[in-house]
């Protein structure tokens, strides 16, 4: 049984459940999708067990304590007025004092559950505290209490994208009697309408109850199954490095030796990834367009890669995509292989890769390493059924398992139209077997599988764990990254559809990624133990300069590491690294690219840059401290590309320029950009379109543009218009 089982079983989030058997149980280590053993399983069921028996014995107690003050009243002295009331009974009645009143009917207080209320009774403290309450919720335990003598205020969870009429249930209180609760402050609202957060807290706090808004975690319904038999499966490879280092010729080279093994004709490449399959073992192999891919589907939450090969040549040596591979693969905690691409040519030196290598932690097992590397080149296939070894090696040892039995599960790996055939999803099964006629869930597009086709071309009736596959009979076209699960029926796949839906429309992403502005806040909730920065400079000097001066930042609360550092703009990539590792990125000194910034917003990342490395030091300083002052931003407003320079007879220049995206403004910041480094900054003093000076200039429209003490433009330049804004501090 998986651990998110048994903690929906006792109607417990996962989290809280992993919490208490870390604390409770002794049991570490696991993760909501963890199977539990059998010991595990015992061992929990006698913690449950010991925590009732001593919830039952306060209860024992405590109605013991109630007979014994029982006993006691009854035992007192009568008063002269029960012998009068005496003469008035007959000898089979029961005496009855005359203070004595029937039961109170008074309905018990609520305490908050997800979505619903739970009955609380007592004068006293209830005999289960509200945490041992929590940590035992499967049972069902009721703790019968006395009269609420000072009744608390009602508590109730929800997720705040409810209906009227899940409101209704959720709360108690009739559909009609909050229709007409808001149809009397101006808003009309059917049963099927949403109030929204705001009036919904409005509501409640009307009716005298607490609400407590929560983002449920999106999880598909979970399989009622039986443990599933693992074996072990064949490992997923992503062939990553610098450009022209022979990445595409290795994977070739490979291609064209299973053609050979397999005598088939010419493979589909349309799938993305290919199965090859060798006397000790099966590869997989992820056919993406590098690490930029890689990252963006980890960045949806796709751990799809098992072991990642790095590509050096041995004639050039690392570069910086090298680098930015070796990043992208450590930030996902992937396994490393290098293979020193090349060696066929005259006079190189594998050695000058490995020295290169060792400075960045990538050491080789026979240095005394855990690296392993494989001269290999890719143009005449030395050493190409070595590297292939190593990764069967690599796979044992990481012992990858997986099962057949039960509904399929996978990845998307890419997922296009075809003209003849509708919707294509390509996937990589990652457990289970998928079948023809299954329903099935991807992302937010449902479907039946009409066929499978694998990465030859051939249609299958069935597909097992990690094998790529083609499926059609998808209603839509599905993001790379995103998850694909089997269900029973198309009525299911329905409902889950609509859940997701319902739960990403209630949530707020940006609110949980890291920003200089809510980091002491984070920090202060024991929710941040690392800040991750991604730096982009102008020169690869001043990386190692901001680096002394950030490792000197004294931070007992929070460890700060720069995962990724780079001269040069800051791309796209970066960004996606940043989505992916939940980083912030700083560049000094360099210009963002226009698609990069675009990405950023809609990513939730935030991009920082500076001019001066102790303003980018003293601002990382004051959000550990919690200290940041109000500040005005710089936004990316337009960019202008100079197609002719213009010098006048009072010694200024004009640059005649075509607006390439964005709008240009008058007066505000201007930088100039050549060759990917800002060569100078200052304010747009004139802006004219033909003769007539203007306040701005929109995309795709010529003007000439004068900048305030700047002279030396050259055709090429590009001219990016900056505002200021004011943006609010979030501590």
């Amino acid at each position: 049984m998986k651990v998110r089982d048994l903690a929906k079983k006792f109607k417990m989030q996962g989290k809280d459940f992993l919490a208490l058997l870390e604390k409770n149980v002794g049991i570490k280590g696991k993760k909501t999708v963890s199977v539990l053993s059998d010991k595990e399983i015992e061992k929990i069921d006698r913690y449950i067990e010991s925590k009732l028996k001593e919830m039952r014995g306060k209860e024992t107690g405590e109605g013991k304590e109630k007979k014994e003050k029982k006993e006691k009243i009854s035992e007192r002295p009568e008063k002269k007025v029960v012998s009068k009331e005496k003469k008035k009974e007959t000898p089979d009645k029961t005496t009855k004092t005359k203070k004595e009143k029937p039961a109170s009917k008074t309905k018990p207080r609520p305490v908050k559950t997800k979505g619903k209320i739970i009955k609380e009774k007592g004068i006293e403290r209830p005999a289960i505290e509200a945490t041992e309450l929590k940590e035992v919720s499967a049972v069902a335990v009721e703790v019968k209490e006395e009269k609420v003598a000072h009744p608390v205020k009602e508590k109730v969870l929800l997720e705040g994208t409810e209906n009227i009429k899940q409101l209704a249930e959720n709360i108690k209180i009739p559909a009609n009697e909050i229709i007409k609760y808001f149809l009397t402050r101006g808003t009309m609202l059917t049963l099927n309408q949403c109030p929204g957060k705001e009036n919904i807290k409005n509501l409640c706090d009307y009716l005298g109850l607490e609400v407590e808004f929560y983002t449920p975690e999106i999880e598909e319904r979970p399989v009622e199954e039986k443990e599933r038999v693992l074996v072990p499966r064949a490992p997923v490879v992503t062939i990553m490095g610098h450009v022209d280092h022979g990445k595409t010729t290795i994977l070739d080279t490979i291609r064209k030796s299973r053609i050979a093994e397999k005598e088939y004709g010419q493979i589909t490449q349309k799938i993305g990834a290919y199965k090859f399959n060798t006397p000790k073992g099966s590869i997989v192999f992820l056919d993406t367009p590098g690490h930029e891919a890689f990252t963006a589907m980890r960045a949806r939450g796709a751990m799809i890669t098992d072991i990642v090969v790095l590509v050096v040549a041995a004639d050039e040596g690392i570069k910086p995509q090298t680098i930015e591979a070796i990043n992208h693969a450590r930030s996902a905690n992937v396994p490393i292989i290098v293979a020193i691409n090349k060696i066929d040519k005259p006079n190189v030196n594998p050695d000058k890769a490995k020295k290169q290598l060792a400075e960045h932690k990538l050491i080789p097992e026979e240095w005394g390493g855990d690296t392993i590397f494989v001269n290999v080149s890719g143009l005449t296939g030395q050493g190409i059924e070595e590297l292939i070894d190593m990764i069967i090696l690599l796979g044992e040892m990481l012992e990858l398992k997986a099962s057949s039995e039960g509904e399929a599960e996978g990845v998307v790996i890419e997922s296009y139209i075809d003209k003849a055939k509708g919707p294509i999803i390509n996937v990589l099964v990652r457990n289970g077997t998928l079948k023809t006629g299954d329903h099935f869930v991807a992302g937010n597009i449902k479907g039946k599988v009409r066929a499978i086709i694998d990465d030859w071309g051939k249609r299958l009736e069935s597909a097992g764990p990690s094998t790529p596959v083609e499926i059609l009979g998808g209603e839509g076209v599905v993001t790379p990254g995103e998850s694909f699960k089997v269900v029973e029926s198309e009525k299911i796949a329905r409902e889950i559809i609509e859940e997701k839906t319902k739960k990403v429309a209630g949530r707020e992403l940006a609110a949980r990624k890291i920003t200089l502005e809510n980091l002491y806040s984070e920090i202060q909730k024991g929710e941040l133990k690392e800040l991750k920065l991604i730096l982009k400079t102008d020169y690869a000097g001043t990386i190692d300069a901001i680096k002394n001066i950030i490792e000197k930042i004294p931070t007992s609360e929070v460890k700060i590491d720069i995962i990724h550092s780079e001269t040069g703009a800051i791309s796209e990539s970066d960004i996606l690294l940043a989505s992916a590792s939940n980083a912030i990125v700083l560049g000094f000194n360099v210009p963002v690219l226009q698609k990069a910034e675009e990405l950023a917003k809609s990513e939730g990342v935030e991009i920082r840059t500076y001019r001066i490395i102790y303003e980018l030091a003293d601002e990382i300083r004051r959000a550990v401290e919690g200290m940041l002052e109000p500040e005005e931003k710089e936004v990316l407003s337009g960019q202008a590309l100079v197609k002719k320079v213009f010098n006048l007879s009072d010694n200024t220049a004009v640059a005649g320029c075509l607006v390439v995206n964005g709008t240009v403004i008058r007066n505000s910041i201007a930088k100039v950009v050549r060759n990917g480094s800002i060569i100078h900054q200052g304010v747009i003093s004139s802006l004219k379109r033909f003769k007539e000076n203007v306040k701005e200039v929109k995309q795709n429209t010529e003007c000439g543009i004068g900048i305030e003490k700047f002279v030396d433009f050259q055709e090429g330049d590009i001219i990016q218009s900056y505002i200021k804004t004011k943006v609010a501090r979030k501590i």
